[in-house]
């Protein structure tokens, strides 16, 4: 699996979600339960992750729809 999205923001990710299962791409959230260490304030970024061969197609849907990914 490879991060496509690393982000404080838990509306991006469940958008960023909504949008790839509507492409039937699989996604997985990693780091959720990672709050109970800094807190619950939401310091500590959560990643999304993608299969290999769906990583250029996820990349691109969430680029056309506003998001700023960082280079890999």
């Amino acid at each position: 699996m490879k991060q496509l999205l690393r982000t404080n923001d838990p509306t991006q990710i469940a958008f960023a979600q909504a949008l790839l299962s509507g492409e039937d791409i699989a996604c997985f959230e990693m780091d959720v339960h990672m709050s109970i260490l800094d807190g619950s304030i939401g310091i500590l970024p959560r990643r999304l992750m993608v299969r290999d061969e769906d990583l250029f197609l996820a990349r691109h849907i969430l680029k056309d729809n506003g998001f700023e990914l960082e280079d890999q």
